[in-house]
């Protein structure tokens, strides 16, 4: 399996490194039956993180047509007061310092990462997958309505408002679909996929060497629908 680790402009990193990290030990783990890279809509550039500008180099362009696993990250910036919103031209220019995670994520739907994932999502060899706010990038694109996915606690609900089945777990499984919760849940899906395309012996090799036990279901579209609880 090879995995492409999306960047854009105020990008979260522990949405881009823990989910990396993992299937990094994965590859070496299971003598290359895993890759990764990371990538960006624009090809090998530099790209500034949401937090404290801390910067990644994106080693290519995003390749919707390569088999394997693509990965979006959600954004690192202000949340907000309740009620407070964004100036008007908030997302014109370039990324700054504590920009609110909407305006991050919308500044990156108007590159040309919508159309790429949008090629990568009807390419049948192609797992789609996110952390965090980047299940909303996906359903802001289009690309979602009718599935179910994941994402942080505080977004449920806009993810539910794009017509996708909001599922507060910290990894959903549909299929091609796979997404985490909040940012940590980048360690849980990640050790999931391994487990899933590779094996367990692999997820928990990776497990034991980071030290760090799986949190919560995996969550599917499965099974008897749960009754008075």
């Amino acid at each position: 399996m090879h995995a492409q680790i999306i960047l854009f402009d105020g990008f979260d990193p522990l949405d881009v490194i823990a989910p990396y990290e993992v299937l990094y030990a994965g590859g070496t783990a299971s003598g290359g039956a895993v890759s990764v890279e990371l990538v960006s809509a624009e090809g090998p550039r530099d790209v500034v993180s949401g937090t404290g500008g801390l910067v990644l180099r994106a080693a290519a362009v995003l390749d919707p047509l390569r088999a394997g696993l693509i990965l979006v990250p959600g954004a690192s910036g202000r949340v907000g007061e309740p009620g407070e919103v964004p100036d008007h031209d908030a997302g014109a220019g370039e990324w700054q310092q504590d920009e609110f995670i909407p305006v991050l994520l919308g500044r990156a739907l108007m590159t040309e990462l919508p159309t790429l994932l949008k090629a990568a999502r009807d390419n049948p060899e192609v797992t789609l997958s996110a952390v965090c706010g980047g299940s909303l990038v996906l359903a802001m694109a289009g690309l979602l309505e009718g599935r179910y996915a994941a994402t942080h606690h505080m977004g449920l609900d806009m993810l539910d408002a794009t017509g996708v089945h909001a599922v507060s777990a910290r990894v959903v499984d549909d299929g091609d679909l796979v997404t985490g919760a909040g940012v940590t849940s980048g360690l849980d899906l990640g050790l999931y996929l391994l487990e899933r395309e590779v094996g367990p012996r692999i997820a928990h090799a990776v497990e034991e060497l980071f030290a760090y036990e799986r949190r919560g279901t995996v969550w599917r579209h499965e099974g008897p629908v749960p009754a008075g609880l």
